[in-house]
């Protein structure tokens, strides 16, 4: 890394430990941050392509909870899962994670977590709350840049079909990774812009391989959360941005109307960074989600 973290300070005063454990036939490393004494423990699933750095911000921000956050199978220092990597098997593995590492937290997605954690809370994760951040409301090629979608699914085939050092290259490509970058971020402050574009230059090709990380893709434009939300029965907090370029805040509202028990919170003036550009915001709103208010109230 050779950008400034904005969030260091934060970070450097809570405590954090790296873990393992077995579940669903896949070592799963995960951290843990925070106290282990805190009355509330989050279970924390990243985004497509990144790992559990990607939601650091975020926790720098909720220094007095303790938050789990794994990488998804096939991602970081986790293996590939036995088995391809559909929905269901992230959705089994999520609820054998969670009932090994994190039994009875509160569940947080970001972005293809959105997918994971609510599909999984709806097949029976034993969970007190779902928090989705920047949730994947409607199918990807439907959003505001539906033509991006169509390239990254001809890139992501290509990288597949292609001999596999090729196929390889292609796929962990700097300049492409940087040009997805660029294309997400939206913030204008020069070094945030720069501390975004380390993040991705540092963790976004970390996946175990070509296949595993086609299966995924597959998997994150082939699903959204709307299938589940009608059938998961805790509170539920979206996390929408205004200029979300993958799901406009039209569909965020209509996504909102699927959950039994659901609210929204929209941040303004970002897109689907929120958990770089705007963690504060967002760990605000998880924090008066979570704060004890009446009936409702686990």
């Amino acid at each position: 890394m050779t950008a400034a973290n904005p969030y260091a300070e934060r970070l450097d005063a809570i405590p954090v430990a790296r873990h393992d454990v077995t579940v669903a036939g896949t070592r799963t490393a995960y951290w843990t941050y925070g106290p282990d004494d805190a009355a509330t423990t989050i279970l924390a699933v990243h985004g497509f392509r990144g790992e559990h750095h990607g939601l650091e911000p975020v926790v720098a921000f909720l220094d007095d909870v303790r938050v789990v956050s794994p990488d998804l199978p096939g991602f970081g220092e986790t293996p590939a899962m036995p088995g391809r990597h559909d929905l269901a098997g992230y959705a089994d593995w999520l609820t054998a994670f969670a009932a090994a590492a994190a039994p009875g937290a509160v569940v947080l997605g970001h972005s293809f977590g959105s997918i994971v954690s609510a599909a999984a809370v709806a097949r029976g994760l034993r969970a007190p709350r779902l928090i989705l951040v920047n949730p994947i409301g409607a199918p990807a090629l439907e959003g505001p840049r539906g033509i991006l979608t169509r390239l990254a699914i001809f890139y992501y085939r290509a990288g597949a079909r292609l001999p596999r050092r090729l196929g390889d290259a292609l796929l962990r490509n700097p300049l492409i990774v940087r040009v997805m970058s660029i294309a997400m971020a939206k913030t204008r402050d020069k070094d945030l812009r720069a501390f975004i574009h380390d993040q991705h230059d540092t963790y976004f090709s970390r996946f175990a391989d070509r296949d595993t990380l086609s299966e995924a893709f597959v998997t994150s434009v082939s699903n959204d959360v709307r299938a589940a939300a009608p059938d998961i029965p805790v509170p539920t907090l979206l996390v929408a941005a205004e200029n979300d370029d993958i799901t406009p805040l039209s569909a965020q509202y209509a996504l909102q109307k699927l959950f039994p028990h659901a609210e929204l919170v929209v941040i303004p003036g970002v897109g689907h960074l929120i958990h770089y550009e705007t963690p504060q915001a967002a760990a605000s709103a998880v924090r008066r989600f979570l704060r004890p208010s009446g009936a409702d109230t686990p």
